[in-house]
């Protein structure tokens, strides 16, 4: 039978200590041996080649037999009822007897294969611990504690008392695993760990892992020689990959993790996990300055202590943050109740202490309309408003705290003794206006175990990197760092934030209120003035106009063999001026009722509009030969006459404005068409609208003329040639906006021109 080890024989050193396979080392201590089984037949794979100093067989003698011709056979039975349970209770080992010792059995599945790791009773017997007395122990703890940093001590203490270790550690992680020493019970001979930091690398990221897993890992001496375990060589290409020794309680040690605790002097080590969320939040570590085998029970009664100090973590910190959060609350409340019963709060109430205790900040500064409102220990004005408008900059729609601005904005570190860390939020988009909480520089010293920048050092021989051997307490003072921000002042600070946009964009609007309801008051002035304007046009013009016409006319008639040719041309020009006068009025009022009469809208056939409009222009029509044609209209929902209006003035331009030796043709075209087609804003895109274009063949006029010609009293030529007061386009464009549509015209300077009227489809 060919025999082979498992162990990896991977060469760990300090650039591959992160990636180092310690789940799988294919060793195991030797304060017990172990045995690997096929779960379906029983089949013992694999054992640990220190069996004969345990009981009588050597490794060849066991591999590849049967549990029940190594173990007396109804030992064998009952264990296979207790391995083929449905849970296996590890905290109630199988217990073996073989060549009359007893050992506790600690049992584990490892893919299809069971783990069996025996450990022989230190001192003979199960020794089973009080757990009544122990847990009304912890009762009595949490009674006389208040706080968690209490607890853990009175943690520390017990578990010391409970195991007999020389220290033990209460260590919790930073976000960053950091490990901080928060409470410490040791015996006097030794120096005192208590408050020194861990960089992260002492324990890297697969050990944490393993933490999680496995909560309780012993070290009984750090200066044993691993055990190998082995196997029958069957081609089968097994390794120390095919033997997951996660869940083991005898796996040996990564060479690293033993020459760190030879650096720091230490025996043997128990650890214990504190988990928080699945995640590890710290952990008891027990150190021993000798070897130090401890017995299961024992050990289980101080991973009791682990799950109670676990089940106080989140319930301790709460009440804490609730201590903390009671005054916060009460601070934003006040904050709130201000800014509710003062409309200028800013200016009135920006220095209120309320402001700062909300989030706990030394100073507060709120910019606003280019100004500075400070509160408290802040940085000086420029170094403000630059930090404010960089900040608007890259935050412009989202808050932003840190304990450490330097890090975002290099410059801030001038002023870092006052402003280290900040809360910032905007309260106006597209400009600098926000508030900012400041927290002045917490310079901070740091109790390195050892000089954390060299956590690794070259060993003697150079071959490879070794961890560090100094744990003398490197103390690092860290500046530019204020005080971290709790969740808790940063849901202050945001709720704070919000309440004084709402109050800015009140007073906003009630600023723009105000200002239209000053506006409104003129307007109503104008409109009564423009009333009086309208009346004044439509009978104190008008009267005076028809004297003129009717004296130019009884002169010219009454007086003409007695004038001469001068004085009856000066006549007839005042005559003709009187009526362009009163033409020119008509349009005004037909503009000025256009926007301000009431809008009464009825169901209208658009044909029969454009058969009355024909008519009425027959003499136009006939005068010119003109010939005016169009498609089957629709009926809409519109103002009758102002329609009639718009029809008017789009055909009789198409008439007047051609030359003499072109006979006008004007053609009315219908169609439908999306409002996205339309190009106008203002357009629905998703709507209909029906397109009536009136087409015509006359002068034209060129592009840049498109917009122009709706303005009131523009025109393109001469009044000689083609008469108007040149308000009809104006009118023109007033009805379709009174109907929620659009008019537009393109034309060709020579060829013709095209008026698209659009009325949305009802």
């Amino acid at each position: 039978m060919n025999i082979k080890d498992i162990v990896n024989r991977d060469i760990v050193n300090l650039t591959n200590c992160e990636g180092e396979p310690i789940h799988i080392p294919g060793s195991i201590q030797p304060h017990g041996f172990l045995f690997g089984i096929k779960k379906d037949t029983l089949r013992i794979e694999y054992c640990s080649e220190n069996t004969s100093s345990y009981i009588s067989l050597k490794p060849d003698a066991i591999l590849g037999k049967s549990l029940n011709e190594v173990v007396p056979a109804e030992q064998a039975s009952e264990f296979a009822r207790y391995a083929t349970a449905r849970v296996i209770d590890t905290a109630q080992p199988f217990v073996f007897t073989l060549e009359e010792v007893s050992y506790n059995t600690t049992v584990h599945q490892s893919g299809d294969t069971i783990i069996l790791e025996f450990e022989p009773f230190p001192d003979g017997t199960i020794n089973l611990p009080n757990l009544y007395n122990q847990t009304r122990h912890f009762v009595s703890v949490l009674e006389k504690t208040t706080y968690l940093q209490e607890l853990c001590q009175e943690i520390a203490n017990e578990t010391r008392e409970i195991t007999g270790y020389d220290r033990v550690m209460i260590y919790r992680f930073d976000t960053d695993y950091n490990g901080e020493v928060i409470a410490e019970s040791k015996v006097d001979e030794i120096d005192s760990f208590a408050g020194q930091m861990y960089p992260h690398t002492d324990i890297p990221v697969q050990a944490r892992e393993l933490y999680i897993r496995n909560p309780l890992r012993m070290i009984a001496d750090i200066n044993n020689e691993p055990v190998r375990l082995l196997t029958i060589d069957e081609g089968s290409n097994k390794s120390n990959q095919s033997l997951d020794l996660s869940l083991s309680i005898l796996r040996s040690v990564s060479p690293i993790h033993i020459e760190y605790l030879k650096n720091m002097g230490v025996g043997a080590t128990l650890t214990i996990s504190l988990l928080q969320n699945g995640k590890l939040w710290g952990l008891i570590a027990c150190h021993h300055y000798s070897p130090k085998i401890l017995p299961h029970y024992t050990r289980l009664s101080a991973l009791l202590q682990g799950h109670f100090l676990t089940s106080q973590i989140a319930v301790r910190e709460t009440a804490e943050e609730f201590e903390v959060g009671q005054e916060v609350d009460k601070a934003l409340s006040d904050s709130l109740t201000l800014l509710h019963e003062n409309e200028d709060f800013i200016e009135a109430c920006h220095q209120s202490p309320s402001l700062l205790k909300l989030a706990n900040a030394t100073g507060a500064v709120i910019y606003y309309n280019g100004q500075l409102y400070k509160n408290g220990v802040v940085p000086g004005d420029e170094e403000l408003i630059s930090l404010m408008t960089k900040l608007a900059e890259k935050y412009p729609m989202q808050g932003f705290h840190t304990d450490r601005i330097s890090d975002i904005f290099p410059e801030a570190k001038s002023f870092s003794k006052s402003a280290a860390g900040i809360v910032y939020h905007s309260v106006a988009s597209m400009n600098p206006d926000g508030i900012m909480w400041i927290r002045s520089e917490k310079i901070e010293t740091i109790n390195w175990a050892g000089n954390p920048d060299k956590a690794v050092l070259n060993n003697e021989d150079g071959l490879r990197l070794t961890p560090r051997k100094s744990f003398e307490l490197w103390m690092v003072e860290v500046k530019d760092k204020s005080l971290p921000w709790r969740k808790l002042e940063l849901n202050a600070a945001s709720n704070f934030s919000y309440a004084l946009q709402k109050h800015i964009n009140y007073q906003l609007i009630q600023v723009q209120e105000d200002k239209n309801r000053v506006l409104n008051e003129e307007l109503k002035t104008a409109n009564k003035e423009l009333a009086n304007l309208n009346w004044i046009s439509t009978h104190d013009l008008k009267e005076p106009l028809r004297k003129i016409q009717i004296f130019a006319s009884k002169v010219l008639d009454r007086e003409d063999p007695y004038l001469s040719a001068q004085v009856k041309d000066s006549v007839e020009r005042m005559r003709f001026a009187a009526e362009k006068m009163q033409t020119l009025i008509e349009d005004i009022l037909t503009y000025s009722k256009t926007g301000n009469m009431e809008k009464v809208y009825e169901r209208t056939d658009l044909n029969e509009i454009a058969s009355t409009v024909i008519k009425d222009l027959r003499d136009t029509i006939e005068e010119k030969k003109a010939t005016v044609t169009f498609d089957k209209l629709p009926v809409l929902s519109v103002i009758p006459f102002q329609i009639r209006q718009l029809f008017v003035n789009l055909i009789s331009n198409g008439i007047k404005f051609t030359t003499p030796e072109v006979i006008p043709l004007i053609h009315i075209r219908v169609s439908k068409v999306n409002g996205s087609e339309i190009g106008e804003e203002k357009a629905v895109a998703d709507a209909q609208y029906y397109r009536i274009a009136f087409i015509d063949n006359g002068i034209g006029f060129e592009d840049e003329y498109r917009e122009r010609i709706f303005d009131v009293f523009q025109r393109l030529h001469p009044a000689h040639r083609y008469p108007g007061t040149g308000i009809g386009l104006a009118i023109c464009k007033k009805i379709m906006e009174n109907h929620k549509g659009f008019l537009f015209a393109s034309s060709e300077l020579g060829i013709g021109s095209i008026f698209n009227a659009y009325f949305p489809v009802e």
